[in-house]
């Protein structure tokens, strides 16, 4: 099987395809490269794009995953993801992208290849912060003495390929205006959010990984694609080609 690297915007973000998957690797002029494959149904929206390319790339994503749709669908649901991954970007966001995973009825009924029960939503970043010392392990004990501090989080440790991790789980209650619901009355939503730290190996840095959804039933589903990103996350020296990384066990 052979790779396709395609530089992507000035950032110094570049993609490699391999079948159907996709490694990406970010680096700045301080941050060293890290690299990390996507699993499916996780679509990715570039942000090292100017503004202008970041739409387009927003209209084709939906395209493709609404390839049955019309041009209001597409118009709305593209300008949505566009001015999502622009906030993301003024974050210090690295990347950005938006999980959709059918959702099957009682049946798995499907009509036209699409079940029939919906889609269920949720959005990935990977950002990532100076964290002050080389030591992975002694910056990951500091996040996991932190975290441990909110009463509201599940606070796991993790053994990844690319060294050690520190995984949070938390659910809120959201109250929605009912300005904004169907039925036009205010509805009560609970969020759910996956965040795993991950120090580099290969410097004072640090990874963050956040999953957040209202999807909550499908949640076996997302915590299984947020295993898969941290489970292939590299942290190649500069100048190499990231690996073919594989799955890691986060959930054991």
């Amino acid at each position: 099987m052979s790779d396709t690297e395609t530089p992507e915007g000035p950032a110094g973000k570049s993609r490699v395809t391999t079948g159907s998957s996709t490694v990406l690797t970010v680096q700045s002029a301080t941050l060293p490269p890290m690299a990390f494959r996507l699993p499916q149904g996780i679509h990715a929206i570039e942000v090292s794009l100017d503004p202008e390319e970041r739409a387009e790339a927003a209209r084709r994503l939906v395209r493709d995953i609404y390839p049955h749709g019309e041009e209001p669908l597409w118009n709305t649901m593209g300008s949505l993801y566009g001015a999502m991954a622009d906030e993301m970007l003024s974050d210090g966001i690295a990347f950005f992208g938006i999980g959709l995973y059918a959702i099957e009825d009682g049946d798995g009924a499907t009509q036209g290849g699409v079940a029939q029960g919906g889609v269920a939503h949720c959005s990935v970043t990977i950002a990532a912060y100076e964290s002050g010392d080389t030591d992975p392990d002694i910056v990951a004990q500091g996040i996991r003495a932190v975290l441990l501090s909110d009463p509201l989080c599940e606070v796991s440790w993790l053994d990844l390929p690319c060294g050690p991790a520190v995984s949070a789980i938390t659910f809120r209650k959201l109250l929605v205006d009912g300005a904004y619901t169907a039925s036009g009355e205010d509805t009560e939503l609970i969020m759910g959010q996956i965040q795993v730290h991950i120090p580099f190996p290969t410097g004072p840095y640090t990874a963050v990984v956040t999953l957040d959804t209202a999807s909550v039933e499908q949640w076996d589903e997302f915590s299984q694609a947020v295993a898969g990103i941290v489970g292939s996350l590299e942290f190649p020296p500069p100048g190499d080609e990231p690996t073919d990384p594989t799955e890691s066990p986060m959930d054991k």
